[in-house]
C-alpha cells in the first residue's frame, strides 16, 4: 500500500498520539480535522467503510447466538415455571413450630424459592465481607 509521508516529521507532546492539523469548521461542529496526507488507521479505515474482519464477524455471530440461546432459555424456564404452578393448585397443610395452616403448593414452593435465593445473596455478601482483601492505608484513619 503506498501513501504519503511528510518530509519532516511531527513530533507530539503526548506518546503514541498522531496530531493532526486543525482546519475550519467541520459538519459536525468539530474544529479538529485530520490532515489529508496521512493514511488512516486500519481499524478506522475498516469501520468507515462498513467492512468488518474475519474475527470481528465470528465474535459478532457467536455473541448473537448467546443471545440467542439465553431467550430460549428463559422461554423454557417461563413455561417450566407455569406449567408447575398449574400443576400444583393443591392445598397442603404446613406445620409450623406453632401450630399448622393449609396454602396452595404453588405459594409454598415459591416463597421457599425467593427465601433460598435472599438467603444465597445474604451469604454470598458475608462471605465476600469476611474475605475481602487488606486495605493498604493500614485500616486507621
Amino acid at each position: 500500500m503506498l501513501s504519503k509521508t511528510r518530509g519532516t516529521p511531527v513530533y507530539s507532546p503526548a506518546p503514541g498520539v498522531i496530531p493532526d492539523t486543525i482546519t475550519g469548521p467541520v459538519t459536525n461542529g468539530s474544529s479538529v480535522a485530520t490532515d489529508p496526507e496521512v493514511a488512516p488507521a486500519p481499524a478506522a479505515a475498516a469501520t468507515a467503510s462498513g467492512s468488518e474482519t474475519r474475527g470481528q464477524h465470528f465474535r459478532r455471530k457467536a455473541h448473537r447466538t448467546r443471545l440467542h440461546g439465553y431467550a430460549i432459555v428463559a422461554v423454557a424456564l417461563v413455561a417450566f415455571l407455569i406449567a408447575l404452578a398449574a400443576s400444583n393448585t393443591a392445598h397442603v397443610k404446613v406445620n409450623w413450630v406453632f401450630g399448622s395452616s393449609h396454602v396452595s403448593l404453588v405459594w409454598l414452593v415459591l416463597c421457599a424459592a425467593i427465601l433460598g435465593w435472599l438467603l444465597g445473596l445474604v451469604a454470598t455478601a458475608a462471605f465476600h465481607w469476611r474475605t475481602r482483601a487488606p486495605r493498604r492505608d493500614g485500616g486507621t484513619s
